[in-house]
C-alpha cells in the first residue's frame, strides 16, 4: 500500500515481504542473528540503514526503524519436541526466514494470520505457533490450549520493525517535517522496546502461575537450525550480490558484537543471573 501510495505511511516488519526480495529480511534480522541493541546498532551506526534503503528504493518506499520486541520465544507446541527427529510433518505457524529453517528441517510450514491462529492452534488444523513473547502470548491465550512453551526463539533474536514512508510522499515533506518524523520514530522505538522489558517479566510470571513450564530447544536441534539457516543465507549470497553485499556488513557487526557482547555482558549476566 505504501509503495503504491494508497497509504502514506505503513509500520510492519520486512521479513514478511521477502517474497518482493530477500534482501528485505535484514532490515528486521536473521536467524541466529544480533538481539536488538545489536540489530538497531547495526541499522542506525554501523552502515545498515543505507544498504537496506538501497533495496527499499526498488519499491519507492524509504524505512525508519520502528520498534523491537526484543528475543522472542520459540513458541507453543501440543507435543514434546526432543529432537529434529520431532519436527518432521509439524505443522507449525512460523513465517520469514524462520520458516525455510524449519522447513529444511522436516516442518511443515504454515502461514497464518495471527487472530486466527488461536483456533488453528485448538483444532489441530496446526501442531505449533511461534508468536512473540511471554506478554502477547498471554493476550491470546496458548497457554490453555498447548502444553509445552519452547525457548529460545533463535529465528527472531531481535527482530526490529519499521516505519515506511512512501518515497514521494517523503521527498514532498519540508525538511523540518522529515526531521520531526525522524525523531518521532526512534521514540517510538525505544517506547516500544521499553515497554515490552517491562511487560514481559510480568507476564512471564503470570504463564509461570498458571503452570506452564518453558522448555529449552536441545542442542542438537539448536545446532540442526543454525547449520541450515547458514545453508539457506549461502545460497541467498550465490544467487543475489547485493544480498551478498548486505549480508558481509551484517555478518561483520554480528562478529564483532558477539565479541564484546560475549565479554563483559555476559560476564556480568552469566554472574548475576546464573
Amino acid at each position: 500500500a505504501v509503495q503504491q501510495g494508497t497509504a502514506q505511511v505503513g509500520q510492519s516488519a520486512s521479513y514478511y515481504y521477502t517474497g518482493k526480495d530477500q534482501a528485505l529480511s535484514f532490515d528486521t534480522g536473521l536467524p541466529f542473528g544480533m538481539n536488538a541493541r545489536q540489530q538497531t546498532a547495526w541499522l542506525e551506526e554501523g552502515g545498515g540503514r543505507a544498504l537496506v534503503d538501497s533495496v527499499f528504493a526498488d519499491f519507492g518506499v524509504k524505512s525508519f526503524t520502528g520498534g523491537n520486541t526484543g528475543a522472542q520465544m520459540g513458541g507453543w507446541f501440543n507435543r514434546e519436541i526432543a529432537s529434529v527427529a520431532d519436527l518432521q510433518g509439524l505443522k507449525m505457524r512460523v513465517p520469514g526466514m524462520g520458516g525455510a529453517v524449519m522447513s529444511a528441517l522436516g516442518a511443515s510450514v504454515q502461514l497464518i494470520a495471527g487472530g486466527e491462529i488461536y483456533t488453528a492452534l485448538e483444532r489441530g488444523a496446526i501442531d505449533a505457533t511461534e508468536w512473540i513473547g511471554p506478554y502477547d502470548d498471554e493476550k491470546l491465550g496458548f497457554h490453555k490450549i498447548a502444553k509445552h512453551y519452547y525457548y529460545p526463539g533463535w529465528w527472531e533474536p531481535g527482530p526490529s520493525l519499521s516505519f515506511y514512508v512512501n518515497q514521494k510522499a517523503w521527498d514532498s515533506l519540508p525538511s523540518d517535517f522529515q526531521a520531526a518524523f525522524s525523531a518521532a520514530s526512534k521514540v517510538a522505538a525505544a517506547t516500544m522496546q521499553e515497554r515490552y522489558d517491562a511487560r514481559n517479566p510480568q507476564a512471564l510470571q503470570r504463564l509461570l502461575d498458571y503452570g506452564v513450564k518453558p522448555q529449552p530447544f536441545s542442542d542438537e536441534l539448536m545446532r540442526a537450525a543454525q547449520a541450515a539457516t547458514e545453508e539457506i543465507i549461502q545460497g541467498y549470497c550465490d544467487a543475489d550480490p547485493r544480498y551478498k553485499k548486505i549480508y558481509a556488513s551484517w555478518n561483520k557487526a554480528r562478529v564483532e558484537s558477539a565479541q564484546w557482547f560475549g565479554l563483559a555482558e555476559l560476564a556480568y549476566g552469566t554472574f548475576a543471573w546464573g
